[in-house]
This record gives structure tokens, C-alpha cells and sequence, in this order.
């Protein structure tokens, strides 16, 4: 177990990379660049063939889309997403590449809530 800031990367090192990341309750509450900025810290966290869970609200503006964009550009692949008209999202994405080393002084995002 790590104990900190969540967003700091040096907290995950024996633990990284991992055959199961969970990313929930993070997406919602970080600006739309801070996303982009978790998703490519994923390809550290993440082993390749691992899978990472993630969650974000279907609010307006709906970013679900594009996390999976995100995330598909940076080598995972779609498993999973829940329904649009589900009035949430909850997404699988499986890593297809392998891991890059981890940022031992990265942040992935700063919380905005």
C-alpha cells in the first residue's frame, strides 16, 4: 500500500508496473489536460497484457470518448465501456505495449474538486 498524494509517480515504484490499475474517481475530478497527462502516465503503471479500469461521469462535456482515444493512441485496447446511456462511464482498456519506465518525479494531474 502506498500512503501520499496519489498523483505522485515515485509513490508506485516496487509496485509499477502492474497487472491491474485502477483509475476511478480520478478522471472527473482533473482538468481535460491533467487527463491526458493521467492516461500517459498509465503506459508506466500498466504491464502489458494488464488492465486498466477506469471511470468518469457521462456529464456534459461527455470526455469518455476521448479517454478512449487517449488511451487507444497510446497502445491499449478497448475491452469494455459501459453504455452512453448508462449515466455513467466505466471503461477497459487492455495494454497492448510494453511498459515505459516509471517518472520517478511525475504527477499525473492536480485535483480541481
Amino acid at each position: 500500500m502506498a500512503v501520499g498524494d496519489a498523483a505522485s509517480t515515485h509513490l508506485y515504484a516496487g509496485m509499477a508496473p502492474a497487472d491491474l490499475v485502477l483509475m476511478c474517481g480520478v478522471f472527473g475530478n482533473i482538468t481535460d489536460e491533467d487527463g491526458e497527462t493521467t492516461v500517459d502516465h498509465c503506459t508506466e503503471l500498466c504491464r502489458k497484457g494488464g488492465v486498466l479500469v477506469w471511470t468518469r461521469h457521462r456529464r456534459t462535456p461527455d470526455l469518455v470518448p476521448r479517454i478512449c482515444e487517449w488511451l487507444e493512441a497510446r497502445g491499449f485496447a478497448h475491452q469494455w465501456l459501459s453504455a452512453p446511456d448508462a449515466g455513467f462511464g466505466v471503461g477497459a482498456h487492455r495494454c497492448a505495449r510494453e511498459p515505459r519506465p516509471l517518472t520517478m518525479d511525475g504527477h499525473t494531474s492536480t485535483s480541481v474538486r
